[in-house]
This record gives structure tokens, sequence and C-alpha cells, in this order.
């Protein structure tokens, strides 16, 4: 039985990707480990919902004692000095993360025929674990970790650390995948490397028994995200809210950043609007689908800067589809491209122009049968094409490659 190590620093309960993987893995007969983060308080009721039923093993790796991260710190601070200076890949790696000895240690504890890496700070990681052990590595760029970054001068240190990393270790990854075409793009312009894009889709088990066949009496427009906060473009929905001519409610999944309730309940306030905000808790990864359902049209807000929100495809728009909602999406360079493929199911918009959204909305709603349709089309594409049944052929495929080539 060939064994498959899946790492990344964050929780498995804002890491779906890394869970339908596992459950892949585990259910095409590897013998599989994953090995994720765990130092967010917020996130650990999620994790304990999936590894209560995990048929994988897993381990959870934290920040160690204060000390001991204090110190980790410390370091990363000396080495993002010194690596300007001596570009050398192991002050590169801790002038990253702090996390990635971490993440190390724990793939190495047990040993495996593929390392996986979910995330930069992993990367590393992963490497150190498939040398110890003679085995084979890769990455699954769910981002373009470069391009997370605005391409500004004060960020340049830090762009030359990822790339140095990824420049580094990405020829030689037995296996690389991506969480988009125009991640996969990217990567292989700027490395030379070769990514196999795997969508963001979920399992068929999560989506409705069947199509919606009527919509709530107010319409609800629903997003969701692990971080609820500025700079997402729901500040824009609101004042596209005010300005039309349709009642619409709108509701939020995530846990709130610092202060931002207030700063959005006070934009609201000036539009009369406090009421129709409403702000939901996060929810276990395999409920999202469900609870997506309950609503109308689903909100895909990318910006086109920091570059990766350009040529991302988060997973909002697949757990929308399978949900049977269309999607509001903003034109960014990937959201363009797959609206081509959605037809009637998805309208792009200009994000940051809350004029042309109200009377896009108002254009949608106006009528209720048109609006039923076109979430009975989205739950037809999640069925037919956007879920995880199909795009998991193509990742045990590549896989199979991988650890036999």
């Amino acid at each position: 039985m060939k064994r498959v190590c899946l790492v990344s620093p964050g929780h498995v309960g804002s890491n779906p990707r890394l869970v339908k993987e596992a459950d892949s893995l585990y259910a095409a007969g590897y013998q599989v480990r994953v090995v994720a983060g765990d130092y967010m308080a917020e996130v650990r009721p999620l994790d304990a919902a999936i590894l209560s039923k995990a048929e994988w093993s897993w381990v959870q790796v934290g920040l160690g004692s204060r000390v001991d991260y204090s110190s980790r710190r410390i370091r990363q601070e000396l080495a993002r000095k010194i690596t300007q200076k001596m570009p050398h890949l192991t002050w590169a790696v801790w002038a990253h993360s702090p996390m990635s000895d971490r993440l190390a240690k724990a793939a190495m504890a047990e040993p495996a025929d593929l390392y996986i890496a979910h995330c930069l700070a992993a990367l590393p990681a992963v490497a150190i674990a498939a040398r110890h052990h003679k085995a084979r590595f890769g990455f699954d760029a769910e981002d373009f970790h470069t391009g997370e970054l605005e391409d500004t001068p004060e960020n340049q240190a830090d762009i030359q650390i990822r790339d140095r990393i990824e420049r580094a270790l990405l020829p030689h990854c037995a296996h690389l995948t991506a969480a988009s075409p125009r991640i996969a793009d990217a990567y292989a312009k700027r490395y030379g490397v070769e990514m196999e894009p795997i969508l963001n889709v979920f399992p068929l088990s999560e989506a409705p028994n069947s199509p919606p066949k009527h919509s709530r009496p107010v319409p609800s427009l629903y997003w969701f995200s692990q971080t609820i906060g500025a700079g997402r473009g729901i500040e824009t929905i609101v004042q596209a809210m005010g300005q039309m001519q349709t009642p619409v409610e709108l509701h939020l999944r995530g846990i709130l950043a610092d202060g931002y309730r207030d700063q959005l309940m006070q934009l609201a306030e000036t539009m009369n609007l406090c009421d129709r905000i409403h702000f939901l808790p996060s929810a276990p990864p395999p409920e999202m689908v469900k609870l997506a359902a309950q609503h109308d049209i689903g909100l895909s807000l990318e910006l086109t800067t920091p570059r990766n929100r350009d040529l991302c495809l988060t997973n909002k728009i697949f757990t929308y589809l399978l949900a049977g909602l269309p999607v509001l999406m903003s034109r960014t360079q990937a959201q363009s491209e797959l609206s081509r493929r959605l037809g009637s199911v998805a309208v792009l918009i200009d994000v940051r122009n809350p004029t042309e959204i109200a009377k896009t909305l108002d254009r949608w709603l106006s009528n209720r049968d048109h609006l039923i349709q076109a979430r009975q089309q989205a739950w037809q594409l999640g069925q037919s094409r956007y879920n995880w049944e199909r795009e998991q052929e193509r990742f045990l495929t590549r896989i199979e490659k991988s650890l036999t080539a």
C-alpha cells in the first residue's frame, strides 16, 4: 500500500481542499496521513468535527510554547535581514515562516512515498521529509504565492523570499497541482513548471437532493469566508443595496475581523439597511453547500489586486453551483474566463461600481421565474460538471503518475 502524507500550516477546518484529497486518497486505497496546523482557537471546533470522522491518520502542529515561538520569531526576523545579503534557501525558509521546521519534524516522524505540501510554508517541510526518507514530494498551489503581495517596493524583500523557496524546490517536485488554470499558467511562466489544474469543487453528497423550486420572500445575497473583513468587496455590495429598487438581504458567514461589524453597520445605517445585514457563524466544510442552498444568489467578489486574487477561483463559486445558486462575480481574469462556461448562471460586475451592481441585481431579481430557472441551471452544472467526483479522477491520476514516473 502506497503512503501519502499531506502537509499544511493551516487548520484542517479551514482547508477543505486538503480534506477532500485525504478522503479521496484513502478511498482509493492509499495509506494517508495529514499534518496540519493548530493555533486558532476559533477554528478548533471545525477541526474537531472533521477529525472525529476522519478515516486517515492525522497530527496537529501548534506554535509551541510561548518561549519557543518567541525564539523562532526572533530567528525569523534575523533571517529576513540575512537573506537580503545571503540569498540561501535555508535563510529564505526561516524568513518566510516559523512553522516550516515544526511541520518538517512532524512530517518526518513517519515515512511516506509521497509528501504533498499545501501552502508555501509546507513546501520546505515536505522537501526535508522526502529527503530524509528518500521519497518524493509535491506541491498544491491553491494560490500564486509571490502574487499574494502587492508589487510595491516595500514588498520586494518578501516577494524575493517566496520566489527563492519556489524557484529552488518546485523543479524537484514529482507532483504539481493548482487551484485554477490561471494560477497554473502563472507558475509555468515564472518557473517553467507544469501544474495540473484541480478545481476547488465539492462532493455530490454535500449537495441538496433536488434543485430549488422557489426563492425566499425577500431575496438573499450570500457570501462566506473564513474571515469577514474589509477589502473583500462587501462594502460595495452594501452601497449597491442602498441604490436598488428591489429589497434584498445580505447574509455573511465567517469569523468577524476585529471592529468590522461596527464598521459595516455604520455604512449600512447611512442607507437604512441595518435590518437587512445578517452575520452567520462559521460552519464545518461538509455543511457549507447545504447552508448556501438556503439563499438565492452567491457572491464571489474577488479584487484584481494583488495579482493572486485576479488569478484564483475560490471555493465560493463551486459551493454556490453545487447548492443551486447563480453567482454574481467580479471581473477578474479567472472569473471572467469561467463565466463564459457558466452562461446565464453567472453575471459579471465591476466590484468597485455599486451603481452597476445595483442595476444588475435589479434586472436579475425583477423576474422571480428567471431567478428560479437560473438556480436550477446552477444545480445542474454542479451535478454534471463542477463536483469532486469528476475532479478527483484527474487528481488521483496525477497521484498515480507521480508515484510511478
